[in-house]
């Protein structure tokens, strides 16, 4: 990072704290933690909040898009809790979106949680100039072997029945972060860029 003129001009460009063109001790911070901010918002930030829609959104019972009625609440009137007791499967249906809304939200989330059959996953492949450079090439082994080691992690947790926010009826096995993944929507997967 040092010596890298555009790198630093950005940061005096947007930090106004600087004293005579030197940068001060929380700019070079900055300097210095800004790649990575941008690589993580660019990559596993992105992965992890795209990728889940549909998982988590696609099947509209589980987290409903809209509700075109409220539920009952903890004050309801005598006319809606009655209805509500005598019939809550109705109320709740009557809450749900109708079939074409939660067909297009489907649809939609689909799209954005897909993988594309040509994507490129942070630590799959190393960039032909970087493998020229021993010392870079050593940091990128270390790198994807740091990232093989957090699938391993994340299906070591996936697989302790301890822990029971992972695993149950109903509960999807965390895989969010998983650095690799094939086509289609997966739910895993660290793409190298955002793509939508």
């Amino acid at each position: 990072m040092h010596g890298g003129q555009k790198l630093e001009q950005w940061v005096m460009e947007t930090n106004l704290k600087h004293q005579d063109g030197l940068i001060l001790t929380h700019q070079k911070i900055l300097l210095k933690s800004s790649p990575q901010y941008i690589s993580w918002i660019a990559s596993g930030h992105h992965a992890a909040v795209n990728f889940s829609q549909y998982a988590y959104g696609g099947y509209f019972p589980n987290r409903p898009p809209i509700a075109r009625n409220k539920m009952p609440t903890e004050d309801p009137s005598e006319e809606e809790w009655e209805k509500f007791m005598n019939k809550p499967e109705q109320t709740l249906l009557e809450c749900f979106p109708s079939q074409i809304q939660a067909t297009l939200v489907m649809v939609i989330l689909n799209l954005l949680s897909d993988h594309s059959t040509d994507e490129e996953y942070i630590g799959q492949y190393i960039e032909p100039s970087w493998d020229e450079n021993p010392t870079i090439k050593a940091a990128f082994e270390r790198f994807s072997g740091k990232l093989k080691e957090i699938e391993g992690i994340i299906d070591s947790r996936n697989a302790n029945s301890s822990l029971r926010n992972r695993r149950g009826a109903g509960v999807m096995p965390y895989e969010l972060l998983k650095p690799f993944s094939g086509p289609g929507v997966t739910a895993k997967g660290v793409p190298y860029s955002i793509s939508i």
